[in-house]
């Protein structure tokens, strides 16, 4: 695998990614995060260049230093050819077997070669498909956006009170202080790695809330280093006032107007984020979102 660092074959990728989404977005999201800054100093190989097959992001070997932290010991893959991942994974130094680790990716097909080299290497893996919505703009975004890393925090965010007649509630950036609150409420959270997590997402990338009349949150949604909104969560008290819809709707719209790209995904029984996304513009992807996490042989 080579390892792509020069800019303009990281922005030409990108490029040629767009023309791949919905497939492609795990990857794509990833690469547009390297492009403006690389918060998560991630890295990205692929199996040979210009003409590719496999594309993998990961993180440097320097942020891989905790074997089960699941946060940060995540790879992104999007394959032209996924019946051929098997012997990339397998044989090319790709992957730490040694660590717990998960693999994302907007492919089904992916998972067969993931399962085969893990078995090669006596590594349980445990599975996981969720709902992928996307807007249909997504395919419209301009691959050469000059937007510069660290830019959103001096934007113009939509602080003013929502179109709602309770003028209690106001947007707002949800910034590094509501990490707390965040790790407290997410269910793939409430450890120290979780929060610490979370202050990175928060310190380095766009993410919004509405605040209550106390002045502190009461729902909030995140960006990840792979340009997947998520940790959505609404207080239960405020709940079924369309107060994460609304936000939603200003957090998109700010996101567009930074030509950053953005999806997310949904368990597929839970009906009530299904109903809230789809009233926020989002529609189901034509591939779902693709998850398996391995375990090294103990």
């Amino acid at each position: 695998m080579l390892l792509l660092r020069d800019s303009s074959k990281l922005l030409t990728l990108y490029k040629s990614l767009a023309r791949s989404i919905p497939e492609s977005l795990k990857v794509y999201g990833s690469v547009y995060h390297i492009n403006h800054g690389n918060p998560f100093n991630l890295e990205v190989l692929v199996d040979s260049w210009p003409e590719y097959r496999t594309v993998v992001v990961r993180p440097q070997k320097q942020e891989m230093i905790d074997d089960n932290d699941l946060y940060i010991n995540r790879y992104s893959i999007f394959s032209k050819e996924p019946q051929k991942l098997q012997d990339v994974l397998k044989n090319c130094g790709v992957i730490n077997w040694k660590q717990m680790f998960q693999i994302e990716g907007c492919q089904e097909s992916l998972g067969e070669g993931i399962r085969t080299a893990a078995f090669s290497k006596s590594a349980r893996v445990e599975y996981l498909n969720l709902i992928l919505y996307v807007t249909e703009d997504i395919m419209k975004l301009n691959a050469t956006n000059e937007s510069k890393p660290g830019r959103w925090r001096e934007a113009d965010h939509p602080d003013n009170a929502p179109n709602s007649e309770d003028l209690t509630w106001k947007f707002s950036r949800l910034t590094v202080s509501h990490s707390g609150l965040v790790n407290d409420f997410w269910e793939l959270g409430q450890n120290e790695r979780s929060l610490c997590y979370i202050q990175r997402c928060l310190q380095t990338l766009p993410a919004y809330c509405t605040l209550g009349p106390e002045g502190t949150p009461i729902t909030w949604s995140v960006m990840d280093a792979t340009s997947e909104i998520v940790m959505g969560y609404t207080l239960e008290r405020y709940r079924n006032k369309g107060i994460m819809r609304r936000m939603m709707t200003h957090y998109v719209t700010y996101l567009r107007q930074e030509n950053i790209p953005f999806y997310l995904s949904v368990r597929a029984k839970n009906e009530k984020s299904h109903r809230v996304v789809k009233r926020s513009g989002f529609s189901v992807a034509s591939c779902a979102w693709h998850q398996w996490t391995c375990y090294p042989k103990k």
